[in-house]
């Protein structure tokens, strides 16, 4: 840690990202990988959805995507405690390591979301060269979806990078012990 002193706000979030009352649902690396995969399809549903508001005339399911977001709150909440809230602690909450391991979520994620922005710039340009005629319906929301992946994408590579728990020492017999 370093030495600035922990606000009141820094000393509580510390708390509640390194409770592991929930550490069954991402104790595993299959586990981290399952919330970090239905994280990823919770976000590509309602963003799907979110883009049939925008682009649909027909009648908005506020509703389903609704009751869609407590999901994928909850899969935001075991990235979070797998990663044991690097991404959501302020830089003075966190010890070297993690820092370092923070600089090297967020440059990775951002080369991710750079291709991923070149990517669709490039879908655009070439469907506009085929059609003759840009695709405005469809430009902002694919901005809009590359913004959102931009936004949760550190969360993503975090979560893909979190390492399993060290095992408890009662678990490990030491060695004198059994000569005793």
């Amino acid at each position: 840690m370093t030495t600035t002193r922990l606000t009141r706000y820094d000393r509580s979030m510390l708390r509640l990202m390194n409770d592991r009352r929930a550490a069954t649902w991402y104790a595993t690396a299959a586990r981290r990988r399952l919330a970090v995969a239905a994280h990823v399809t919770l976000t590509v549903v309602i963003g799907g959805l979110m883009t049939r508001f925008f682009l649909a005339e027909g009648e908005p399911l506020w509703t389903v995507t609704a009751v869609l977001l407590l999901p994928w709150m909850v899969a935001t909440g075991v990235i979070n405690g797998a990663t044991r809230g690097l991404l959501e602690l302020r830089e003075r909450a966190l010890d070297e390591r993690q820092s370092a391991e923070r600089s090297r979520v967020l440059a990775r994620s951002h080369r991710v979301t750079t291709l991923l922005l070149a990517a669709v710039a490039v879908a655009l340009l070439i469907t506009g060269g085929t059609a003759g005629d840009a695709p405005k319906a469809y430009a902002a929301p694919l901005l809009i979806a590359v913004l959102v992946v931009h936004w949760v994408m550190p969360l993503w590579v975090a979560g893909l990078r979190a390492q399993d728990e060290p095992a408890d020492d009662d678990d490990v017999l030491e060695p004198g012990i059994l000569g005793r």
